[in-house]
């Protein structure tokens, strides 16, 4: 619907109508039909006069109903306009202006190398934080808030990446429980902001809300990345199933079927976009396009990507339109792009396997680090053993294994040790089963196999041994993250030890649960400034900014080699040691780009006992300065600093951050 100065003008898509019909709604009149003119390639379009900003309108399509064939027409049914920009809370299109006073706002452009993304939900951010007004709590306008800007800033957050803020619906089962669809994976329109997260009321004030939180993060230097849902929609169902918008339109050009008419579930949700067809895959850009330009977002995280990217015969093609057209396009090219690369069709698990520019969300470095630093120090405790670091050391240096084709750089790799979907890293820390009791599908949903380590006891406890054990491996999953090469990303709350009891699947607890409980206990507060403290550590040090994959050479003339694995006696670890189930202490020594850089030495400990380490001798380098350690509860204040050569302890299940200091004369 386009604004013109005596009206707007309409256009929608429905290539096997009959009859296409503007239904203008009206509280008084009831509902004017402003019949549509048709044309050969599918689209329908016309004129209504008087329309303005506000108008409330939806669209009527007649055509045939057979089940077989795919198409679904009725039109008894006032169907949503696929291209609103605002959507009342009766589920109708409103009429909104794209107008807004962005003043100097402009996108940050954070380069890849130096992004820290924060992974958060609008609602639950901001539902429980004191300084956030009552009336903005769980909003935009949260977002917003200073407290929180703050705070993203404290831990050096660059991108807040923002679970699904289009506007969705809960499906009939979830709702038939009494619960709610709390994520909001289940869209209902791709142009409008969710109303929900929104304190205003009125359509266009909820499109104006949104835009002054990304203009209020962009002044605070940090970008917005949304988490988009364009694999399915929350049309699902055959013969039982909703007919809402697009299924009424054109359910052929729309959904992917099989020969009989029937949705093809590669989603696991019930229906999957078809953006094989150029009708589909032009709503998805022009979606994509207008978040950028009229809502100033900096990116995006494809929910379950490989549907996108799936061709006629439904297999994934790396080559496919959809990525050729995002390459190629001046506006999208230059955003952040980000696939979950997998969906639950056959061949659906392709992580590694999308062109540039993407970056993907890497599930093998969320299990390598878990299973080092959790299952294998369960395995350990129980004088088994585990699989030995050379998995961990593939995913601290960047997954050259999984991202080295496609001309890509560490910075595809999307690092993560917990997200949405799952445990949380405390609650891995403190469950080995998951209680998903809440969801009332009889503990059913959710994965079972989770990488998860309880410390000896399931759930809450007093034991004082068992919660340092679990703080400090808190400590080691969250430091690998920030150390690693590539892209870090926090789970909301992570930061805190923020639970969810057990639940490794919230999508329908918009409560406490689902919530951050911004009600700190002094070890809070403490790890918190322990995450603050490495992110400036990364933030400081170019070493571990990394654009490119390690070589084992040196950067400069008489440096040392870009990156050394070494064992607790300084020396390289051999092969044997490499494939041995027992290396569970190692060193990472990553050499500067310039000789004034300081050098990084990562060293790690997996064992259940004090090591004691070698601190390596680098030409060149007169002290080694100790940044930061996994067994401190909090900074001790005053530096440690050692000369090459000598041994350190590093402490049970540790990770120790240390910086080589340059000789001056």
């Amino acid at each position: 619907m386009t604004l013109t100065p005596h009206g707007a003008h309409f256009a929608v898509y429905a290539g096997h109508a009959d009859e296409v019909a503007l239904a203008v709604l009206d509280d008084h009149r009831g509902e004017d039909r402003i019949p549509l003119a048709g044309s050969p390639d599918g689209w329908w379009f016309g004129h209504a006069d008087g329309l303005a900003p506000g108008a409330r309108y939806g669209v009527r399509a007649r055509g045939p109903r057979r089940a077989e064939q795919g198409h679904w027409y009725d039109d008894s049914v006032l169907l949503l306009d696929p291209y609103a920009r605002a959507i009342d809370h009766g589920g109708r299109a409103v009429l909104v202006e794209d107008t807004f006073d962005w003043g100097d706002d402009a996108p940050p452009r954070t380069p890849w190398t130096q992004t820290v993304i924060y992974e958060a939900h609008v609602r639950g951010l901001t539902m429980t934080h004191p300084a956030v007004p009552v009336q903005h709590r769980g909003t935009y306008a949260g977002v917003a808030h200073p407290a929180i800007i703050a705070h993203l800033q404290r831990i050096g957050v660059t991108a807040i990446e923002l679970l699904p803020v289009h506007a969705s619906i809960t499906e009939p089962a979830i709702q038939a429980r009494g619960l709610v669809n709390y994520w909001g994976y289940n869209t209902l329109g791709f142009f409008a902001p969710n109303n929900r997260y929104a304190a205003a009321t009125h359509p266009q004030g909820v499109v104006d809300e949104f835009k002054s939180m990304v203009k209020a993060l962009h002044a605070a230097g940090i970008e917005v990345i949304l988490d988009v849902v364009y694999n399915h929609t929350a049309e699902q169902g055959n013969d039982d199933g909703q007919i809402l918008s697009w299924r009424g339109l054109d359910n052929r050009a729309y959904y992917r079927l099989d020969p009989y008419g029937a949705d093809l579930n590669l989603t696991g949700c019930g229906n999957s976009l078809n953006t094989h067809h150029e009708v589909s895959c032009r709503q998805v850009l022009d979606s994509m396009r207008y978040w950028v330009t009229e809502m100033h977002v900096d990116g995006f995280r494809f929910d379950l990507a490989v549907t996108l990217a799936r061709g006629r015969n439904h297999d994934f093609d790396p080559d496919h339109a959809f990525f050729a057209a995002v390459r190629s396009d001046p506006v999208l090219g230059a955003t952040k792009l980000i696939a979950e690369p997998w969906d639950c069709g056959m061949g659906g698990w392709r992580t590694g396997q999308f062109p540039r520019p993407f970056s993907e969300w890497n599930d093998r470095y969320r299990d390598d680090v878990r299973t080092f630093w959790l299952t294998d120090l369960a395995a350990t405790f129980a004088g088994q053993p585990g699989h030995g670091a050379r998995e961990l050391a593939t995913r601290l240096a960047g997954s050259q294994d999984l991202f080295w084709t496609h001309e890509r750089n560490p910075t595809a790799s999307i690092n993560f040790v917990a997200a949405h979907d799952g445990f949380t890293a405390a609650d891995l820390t403190a469950y080995n089963e998951k209680r998903n009791e809440g969801n009332l599908e009889g503990n059913r949903d959710g994965s079972p196999h989770n990488r998860s380590w309880n410390h000896g006891h399931e759930g809450a406890t007093d034991n004082a041994d068992t919660l340092a054990w679990r703080r400090r491996s808190l400590r080691n999953l969250l430091a690998t993250l920030l150390v690693s090469a590539g892209v870090p990303m926090i789970n909301a709350g992570d930061e805190f030890g923020r639970t969810q009891h057990g639940n490794n699947n919230a999508f329908c607890q918009d409560n406490e649960i689902g919530w951050m409980d911004w009600d700190w206990q002094p070890w809070q507060d403490q790890l918190v400034q322990s995450i603050a403290a490495l992110a400036a550590i990364r933030r400081a040090h170019p070493v571990l900014q990394r654009d490119r994959f390690f070589l084992g050479t040196p950067t400069y003339d008489g440096g040392p080699a870009d990156v050394s694995w070494l064992g607790q006696d300084a020396r390289p670890l051999t092969p044997e040691q490499w494939e041995g189930r027992g290396l569970r202490t190692l060193s990472m020594l990553i050499g500067a780009h310039r000789p004034q850089d300081s050098d990084i030495l990562v060293v790690v400990n997996g064992a259940i006992h004090d090591a004691q380490v070698t601190l390596p001798d680098v030409s060149g380098r007169r002290t080694m300065r100790l940044l930061w350690d996994s067994t401190w509860e909090q900074d001790p204040g005053e530096p440690q600093v050692r000369f090459p050569g000598t041994q350190v302890c590093a402490g049970p299940s540790s990770l120790q951050v240390w910086a080589s200091e340059t000789v001056t004369d």
